[in-house]
This record gives structure tokens, sequence and C-alpha cells, in this order.
């Protein structure tokens, strides 16, 4: 699904005005119609509810939501903030039909705001996509005491104060529990350091014109399940294992062993044909008894590994869990990046080595896939002072070394080397566990060795990875998730997408 820009979202408005045809009035009741849907699935009538509303086409859609939630049953009071007369004609026009059911209270002043601790849930539609400057004065007031209010806060479209396509400024904002978003998600929604004013999110279809959508031009996208079912290879009747690939796996050291075992368990769960390991000496009877389905290719160093020895016939080399930094380790890294030209999905130590020896980066074929966490990323590219910056920095990054980077975190970002961001929307916190990643880069190496290309086993392998962690939070909760659950979840994902 389209990220677009905020000058973006109020064309496609415009567009569908014209084009649909539809009068901007009823464009706002189809939304006002489509926000009510999405809360009344999860909010009881018998509540009370402020509809805080400005005076723009945001503070419309919050009278239009009124009025709706009205002949729902519900007790809905909505509030307009303003210091002057006027707003918007679609605005006028929802005051006027609001005011023929029922009475709005107007907030002119600071005496005006209300105690809103007698309301079970505050809608926020004071501001949209629309905003461009940082909320101060008797609006920041209203974002302040709606915030101190205890109560539950459902965003309308975007939190307001915050911007769609930029970093939060420093005036007054709404923290909503929840944001309904118009038609698309908004990118200020993606990013970690929004997620005190956003909340849980959704989208909800308001009906824009999908042409006009997808004749946009835009860097930023989430991924979804259509998108990854057809990046699957499908399994003829007549297959083999040499069908699906070979892929190879390198890491493991003394008292990490658990790490490359993991990400063996993923690899051959994720579908491909046949596994070998490379790891120490001292691992190959954990990796025999743990994954019995993995051939082990035995390397010189007992504890750690001082020499990649790679297969001929491996179609996708995963690199790094459990590797360590051992300075024999390191040398037989930068060894092997000499010589080989499989492509490689890297993890864990293969990056940690990598920004401790930049100069190995110029050895990476290109199509690499990385996959680093915030911390491994800044330690790569440099740090940087917020998750904004951070993406840019990616997209920089992932250009200037023709690599892919799978940045994780909440919405995991995939950023392709000519600067597109795609994030995942599967996943949860559970997954914030040891061996999570390690089971990731399994996922991923094995839809590389089974013949995709880079963006699609780094995109088809992070929607997987985290829908089976959705999965498994579904049986084992968030709290009790570990990394070899997701693995064992993996066999439902793929039964979603056979159905």
């Amino acid at each position: 699904m389209k990220i677009l820009s905020a000058e973006q979202i109020r064309q496609a408005d415009a567009y569908t005005i014209a084009h649909e045809p539809i009068a901007s009035i009823d464009l706002m009741e189809r939304a006002a119609q489509r926000f009510v849907a999405a809360f009344y699935r999860h909010h009881d009538p018998k509540d009370p509810i402020a509809v805080i509303c400005g005076t723009g086409n945001n503070g419309g859609d919050g009278l239009a939501i009124s009025r709706i939630l009205l002949s729902k049953g519900y007790q809905a009071q909505p509030y307009v903030v303003r210091t002057k007369e006027g707003g918007s004609a679609d605005f006028l026009e929802n005051l006027a039909r609001f005011q023929q059911l029922g009475e709005v209270l107007f907030i002119a002043q600071e005496s005006n705001i209300p105690d809103f601790k007698p309301y079970q849930t505050i809608i926020d539609a004071l501001f949209g996509s629309g905003l461009s400057r940082e909320v101060t004065g008797l609006y920041a007031r209203v974002i302040g005491a709606i915030n101190n209010s205890g109560c539950k806060v459902v965003a309308v479209d975007i939190p307001s104060g915050l911007f769609v396509d930029r970093p939060a400024a420093a005036g007054g904002i709404i923290c909503a529990d929840e944001t309904v978003s118009l038609q698309l998600p908004k990118l200020s929604l993606l990013m970690p350091e929004n997620y005190r004013y956003v909340g849980h999110w959704q989208v909800v279809d308001i009906g824009l014109d999908q042409d006009f959508i997808a004749r946009q031009e835009t860097a930023y996208s989430t991924i979804e399940a259509d998108e990854v079912g057809a990046m699957l290879p499908p399994r003829p009747k007549f297959a083999h294992k040499g069908t699906f690939g070979h892929g190879q796996l390198i890491g493991g050291s003394y008292g990490k062993m658990g790490a490359i075992t993991l990400a063996a368990g993923a690899f051959v769960r994720a579908g491909a044909g046949l596994l070998t390991t490379t790891i120490p000496a001292s691992g190959m009877p954990i990796m025999q008894m743990c994954v019995a389905e993995a051939m082990v290719l035995p390397q010189p160093g007992k504890h750690h590994i001082t020499a990649f020895n790679s297969v001929p016939q491996a179609g996708a080399i995963g690199l790094g869990p459990g590797l360590g930094q051992e300075k024999a380790t390191v040398k037989a890294y930068g060894d092997f990046l000499q010589v080989n030209d499989k492509p490689l999905v890297l993890d864990a130590d293969a990056l940690n080595i990598l920004s401790n020896t930049p100069a190995l980066l110029s050895l990476l074929p290109p199509e690499t896939i990385i996959t680093p966490h915030p911390k491994e990323f800044d330690r790569l590219a440099g740090p940087s002072s917020s998750h904004w910056q951070r993406i840019s920095r990616a997209r920089e990054f992932a250009s200037t070394w023709q690599v892919v980077i799978v940045l994780k975190g909440a919405h995991t970002a995939i950023i392709t080397p000519q600067g597109q961001v795609m994030f995942t929307t599967t996943g949860n916190p559970g997954m914030a566990t040891g061996g999570s990643g390690d089971v990731l880069l399994g996922i991923i190496t094995s839809l590389r060795a089974q013949g995709l290309g880079a963006l699609q086993a780094a995109v088809a392998g992070t929607w997987v990875h985290g829908r089976a962690g959705d999965l498994a939070a579904a049986r084992q909760s968030m709290t009790a998730l570990k990394a070899g659950d997701i693995i064992a979840a993996l066999g439902d994902v793929f039964l979603e997408f056979s159905r």
C-alpha cells in the first residue's frame, strides 16, 4: 500500500471529487461513515464521548462523525475549538447539520476548555493531514487538557499536531491510544518516536480514486499479504529437493551455537530443499541433534570459524549468527569476501566486522541483503539522532553499496539501492527476544536459495517472519514468546497462503 505525502493526499481528494464525481461534502460523509464503522467495533455505545473539532475539513469530519454516532445510540458531544468565526465550507455545512439535532459547544478561550473526565473517550478531529506548522496557543492548551484527561483518545486520520511526512515539531500534539487513518497509512505513523502520539493504528478505505493513487510516485509503501503471496515459489507436483535450491549458513562459536541452529531450523521450515552449515568443529553434535535436516561442512576451527568453506552448489549464503569476532574469524571472513560471488544475507557479527573494517564493504556482491537492528546500522553508517534520519541514511547507504537493507524494528523497513522503503505491518513486541533475528536470517536465506531476488526474499521473508510471530504470540502470549515459537508457526503462515 502506497504511503503518500500530505500534498499527494490533498490531490487524491481533489481528483476523486472531480472524477468520481462526488461532492466534497459527500466524500466527507463517506469518510465519517467508514471511521464510525471502525470505531463501532471496539467502543461501547453506553460510554460518553467528546468529539473535539477544528474548523477545517478534519473538524467537518468530526461533526459528521458526531452526528452518525448519535444515530447509532452513542452519547456524543461535539466541541469546536475556534478563535474567530468561519471555517471551511464543508465544516460549516456539517455544523449546520449537527445543530439541527443537538447542541455544539464552542471553545473560544481557555476558560471554555471543559473538564473531560466525565467522558470515557475523546475523538480527536482538530487537525488533519494538511497541518503545516506547530500547534500553539488555545489549540495547544486544548490538546494538553485532552492528554491529561485520562480518557481514551481516538484520532481521526492522524493525531492533531503531528505532521504527515516530517518529524514532529515542539508544539502541542495529541497522544492517541488509537489512530484511524483515512485511505492510506501516513509515514509518521510508522516512526518509533511517534508511537506515544499514534498508539495502535489502522487504515480504513474511504474510496479515493485508486487509479490516481496508483499513478503517484512515492519512495514509501507498506507490504501487503497479497504481494507476499505472489512472491512465494510454487510447489510443482513433480518437484524434488533440488528444485527448491541449496543454501548455506555460516556461523556459530563456542557458547553461541544456539544462534546458528535457530537460523538453520528457520531455513528448512521456509521451504528450501537442501542446507549445508559451516560451523566450528565443537558445534557439530549440537547442529546434528538440533536440526537433523542440515548437513555440516567441517572447517578447521574447534571453537571459532577459521575458514569459510563454501559449497559450490549453494545458491545463497547466510552469514553471521553466533559467529564471534575472533582475529582468525575476522581474517577468514575477509578472505572469503575476496573470492565469493554468491548472493549473501548478513546479520549479527557479519555486520559488526564490517563496521570495524569498513574496507570490506566494497567486497560485498551487488544486492547483498543486510539485516541490522538500529544500533548495528548506526555502527555501520554512523549514529542517527532520530529514525527519520536513520531511514535517510539507510537510503544513502543502500545506494552507495548497492545492498538491500532490512532495518529491523516494530515496522521493519526494507530499503533498496534505488531508494524505495517498504515497511512491514506484521510482528509484535513479543518478538523482541534473543534469536528472533537469527530466525529472520534463516527465512530470508532460504527464500533467496529458492530463487527469489534479493528484494523479494527480503520483503517476503520479513513479512512471513512477522506473521509467524503474530500467530505464535496468539498461542503463547507476547510475554512467553521465544524464537523457536516463530519457527514452529511458519507452517501456519504458509497454510494461510495455500488457502
